[in-house]
């Protein structure tokens, strides 16, 4: 059965759009759309890849589209950073945004081990929970560095 992508997509692009860098001349040294768009897919297309054969019993678009859609706590997160983002900036802001991306990064991990961890043999749980760990590690990682 062919998951549903076009949710993931519009994450995805949402995260992206909202993650580039400034539009000036100058560098400012965050991602570009593309960079942040080919993290996101082939993040997720290594760690189906590794969960197919690790012997999960999920098609690799079911997979695909479950991990687009865990997406959607670090996507409110990355919303509410930005929010933040619009004040002067503080210590205590700083300290609101690392809470709110930690709750999103522990929401998609934990969502989408629910979700695909019952497609593992009970030996193997840990060898595919760790790829969606660094996964949603790295997508959070981007959000909270971003400070424009």
């Amino acid at each position: 059965m062919l998951g549903d992508l076009w949710g993931p997509l519009v994450l995805c692009t949402l995260m992206a759009t909202m993650l580039q860098g400034s539009s000036d001349r100058d560098y400012d040294g965050g991602p570009e759309f593309a960079q942040v768009f080919v993290i996101v897919w082939i993040g997720a297309a290594v760690v189906t890849l590794n969960s197919k054969l690790l012997g999960g019993k999920i098609s690799f678009f079911q997979s695909v589209c479950v991990l687009g859609y865990c997406l959607t706590p670090v996507a409110l997160a990355l919303i509410t950073c930005r929010l933040l983002l619009l004040s002067q900036q503080t210590n205590l802001l700083f300290v609101l945004r690392l809470i709110t991306t930690t709750i999103g990064f522990s929401w998609a991990t934990y969502a989408s081990f629910i979700f695909l961890g019952e497609s593992q043999p009970p030996n193997r749980k840990p060898l595919a929970v760790y790829p969606m760990f660094l996964f949603f590690f790295i997508i959070s990682w981007l959000v909270i560095s971003h400070n424009q």
